[in-house]
This record gives C-alpha cells, structure tokens and sequence, in this order.
C-alpha cells in the first residue's frame, strides 16, 4: 500500500481547499458581523496541516497510484475535508455547535444532502448560511468529478454503463481523455449554470444574497436554504419556476451539457436513453400527484400546478427544497416522493439516489425475464439506446442494488435501535444514503430531535450514498487489505 502519494495529495488537496475558507470573511465585513476569526482560524488550521502533509511526504518524483490507493484517496478525501470544513463551525464566535452537529451539518453540506440541525436559520450569520451554501456547491463539483472522471477508473458509478449506450451520444470518448482537462470542461459547465440560475432567481425577486447562496444550493443539488421555510418563504411562482428549471438541468449527466455546449445542437439530450427515462419518470410522477391532489381536494389551479412541480422535481433530482407542507400531503404522496429521491437524477450529475441508468437496466431486466416466463426457451436481449447490455453489466447493477438494500435495512434497523420511530428511522435514512435532505416523522423538518448515534449513523449514510455505496464498503471487507 502506498501511503506517501495518497498523504501527498490529500496535503495539496487541503492547502486549495483552505483558501475557500477565506470567502466567508468578505461576507462577514459586508455585513459588519465581526466574526472574521472563525473563517481566519479554519484557514490556517487547514493550511498548515495541508502543507505539513505535503511537506512529509515530497519526492521530486512522485508515485503512482493504483486502483487500491484510488478507493482509499476517494473515501479519505470525504472523510478529511468534512472535518476540516466543521472547523467554521466549532470555532464560531456567535453559535454554539458540538462535535457532532458541526460534522453532521458539514457532511450534509459537502455530500449535497441537505439535511440540517440548524433551527432559525434567519437568526445564523449570513457568513455562515454563505459558507454552507459555499460547501454544497464545491461539493457538488466534485461529485461531478468524481462520476465522469475518477469513479470509471476505479469500476465502480453510473457512468460504467455508459460504455455500453448505443445512441452515439456516450462513449469512452465523451469528454476529453485526460482527467485535469475533463475537470475543467466541467467546471465551466458548472460556473455557466450556476451564474445563469443566479440571474434568473435575482430578475425573478430574490436579494442578490439569496439568489447567489440558492444558486450554489441548487446546481449542486444541495437543497440548503436560508430560511426555515426553505422556498415557502418566497412564496412566489416566478421563483418556483426558476427552480425547477435549474433543478431539472441540474439532475440531468453533466456530459449531455458539455456535449450540447460545444455543438451547439440539443440533439444529443434526445439521443441520450437515460435522459429521456429521467423526463418521463418526472412527468409521470408529476401529473400523478396533480391528479391525486386534486381528487383529495386541492384546488385546481396554476398554484397547484407549480407547486405540485416543483415538489416534484425537488424530490426526484434529490435537491431536497420544500415550497410546501409535503409531509401533510394525503395518501401515497409523501412516500411516492421518498421513492423518487429514491430513484435519483441521472449517472454524471449533481444528484443522489440509485441513478437513473441503473433504474432503466432493472426496469428493462425485469422485463426480459417476464417474456421468458412466457417463452423459456427465447434469447431475449436486454438493450439500452438500441445497442444490447451486456450480461456483466445488467449482473453488476443488481449487485448494487442488493448492496444498497442490504446497507438501507441495516442501516434503518440501527436508527430503529436508538430509540426512532419507524417512520423517522426509514425516511432519515432514505433521505440520507440517497443524499435527499428532507424526511418524514420527526425530521420532516429538520434533525435537530435526533440523539448522537443517530446523526452520526445518518452522516455514514450521507457519504455512504455519495460514494455509491461500494467505494467505501470495499475498504470495510477483509480481502481489500490483503496484498
């Protein structure tokens, strides 16, 4: 096992990050909150242990990294800058965070979960809702990093599949061969979207301090809000709409953009079978709710429609925003909405959940398997954009998804343990391992109720999700360590 190269770039990766800590403090004179030492302090904590990590293990002429050191460098970037990231909020001057609120709340933010302890949100620092908002969206970016760039070598993520779509659109060739190159054809994608949802959110009546913090929040699928209320506050439909625009973009794989980008051609979002699963699952969902509100007796109107929409794609993409009391919506609703965070956006996007892809591969097995019922003795390929799946790829989404199932009980009966209800025990992990936010019970809200070993559970399942489950369970099975 190499140790050197992973310690080595775990220390660049800190020294960049520490600068980021920095931004909070021009929030914090805008304001005249006087609170510069928090953000000052993490810096140089961060800085200085980056650069003594770097320091350590220098040679002029580094190591490479193998698939194993990858899998461990993944889960310890996670792991690491989440602790750094807390320091903000252990150091606060104004606010009094324990351990494991701060990590919690520093999880949620850098995995784009959501999910909050924080209660009066309107009465926190404005460096503060700046600085979480800050992580999501770096957090963002990197998940996108993660599933385009790093994740296909190491064989594990949705964007595996994609070597087998056969619209022409994905390939091995998708974006540029080179992971730094990729990296930044990325993060002018991301920049574009994120400049452009903040326009549209300031023109449609926000403040410039909400529409850049709700901008970072929803590119990056992240779902954190300013307000308790999250969107209900702006009770406004224009907002809502801009919304769920971004959200949708947002949701769908960051390549069709780049693609549709430097071709100028939108062709290739209707080429792209995962994409247009992700429309139809959306529009399907929506106009089931509205026909269900309105047999429970809603009004039928525009506001309905909106609302319904934006609760829609709120929750299918794993944004987690709220414009409304979903919780107390009647009937099959607010578990239809779990179940479509459970789904998730598409592979290469922003988004938690199973992802998209991996549900068009179960849905079409399940499929095949029903015509052989009928015919035993029939070859039925399964088939993606025309082109047919191959058997180890269809075998390798069910792994995933018993994985994921196993992990989802597991997890629920330990919540269940520590003292949860059921229905708060299901949903807050739902909501976590699929990196949604809001649950149901008692945290259709917030998380502040829970104990400890809970929050520290649901954080697990935070990065749990974020790393699609086998990057971090391979490091927990006896057979990764031995040589």
């Amino acid at each position: 096992m190499k140790v050197r190269p992973i310690l080595n770039l775990l220390g660049i990766g800190l020294v960049y990050f520490s600068f980021f800590q920095l931004l909070p403090i021009a929030i914090s004179f805008i304001y005249e909150e006087n609170n510069f030492t928090d953000y000052s302090g993490a810096f140089f904590i961060t800085l200085i242990t980056g650069i003594a990590f770097w320091v350590a293990t220098y040679k002029e002429k580094q190591e490479t990294i193998r698939i194993k050191e990858g899998f461990i460098l993944t889960v310890a970037f996670w792991v690491l800058f989440t602790v750094f990231a807390s320091l903000p909020f252990l150091l606060s001057s104004t606010h009094d965070f324990s351990i494991v609120d701060a990590y919690f709340e520093t999880t949620s933010a850098l995995t784009t979960t959501g999910s909050t302890i924080l209660v009066g949100l309107e009465s926190y620092s404005k460096s503060l809702l700046f600085y979480r908002a800050l992580l999501q969206w770096l957090g963002g970016m990197g998940i996108i990093v993660l599933a385009v760039a790093i994740f296909p070598l190491l064989g594990v993520g949705g964007m595996q599949l994609y070597k087998n779509e056969g619209s022409g659109v994905m390939g091995d060739n998708k974006l540029r061969p080179k992971i730094a190159e990729t990296a930044k054809s990325l993060w002018f994608i991301y920049l574009i979207l994120t400049l452009s949802c903040c326009f549209c959110y300031f023109f449609s009546g926000m403040n410039l301090f909400d529409a850049v913090t709700h901008s970072f929040t929803t590119v990056a699928i992240g779902g954190f809000s300013n307000y308790d209320e999250s969107f209900a506050y702006f009770d406004s439909n224009a907002i809502y709409l801009v919304s769920i625009i971004f959200m949708f973009l947002s949701g769908a794989n960051f390549s069709l953009h780049f693609l549709a980008y430097t071709k100028l051609n939108p062709k290739y979002y209707f080429q792209d079978s995962e994409f247009k699963f992700y429309g139809t699952v959306i529009l399907s969902a929506f106009l089931l709710i509205t026909v269900a509100m309105i047999f429970y007796g809603s009004a039928n109107n525009f506001d309905l429609i909106v609302t319904t929409a934006f609760q829609t794609v709120s929750f299918a993409t794993t944004t987690g925003y709220v414009n409304s009391d979903y919780y107390l919506w009647p009937s099959f609703i607010p578990f239809m909405l779990l179940m479509l965070g459970a789904i998730g956006a598409c592979a290469g996007s922003t988004g938690g959940g199973i992802k998209m892809i991996r549900v068009l591969v179960l849905y079409k097995q399940g499929g095949r398997e029903l015509k052989k019922l009928t015919h035993p003795q029939s070859v039925v390929p399964v088939k993606i954009g025309g082109k047919i799946l191959q058997p180890e790829i269809a075998e390798s989404v069910w792994g995933f998804f018993s994985v994921y199932m196993l992990a989802y009980v597991f997890l629920t009966t330990f919540m269940l343990l520590y003292g949860s209800d059921f229905i708060t025990a299901f949903s807050a992990v739902g909501a976590s391992i699929n990196n949604l936010g809001p649950g149901l019970g008692d945290v259709s809200q917030n998380y502040s109720s829970l104990n400890d070993i809970s929050k520290i559970t649901l954080s697990f399942s935070m990065i749990l999700g974020r790393l699609e489950i086998y990057t971090l369970l391979v490091l927990l099975t006896p057979f990764f360590w031995k040589s």
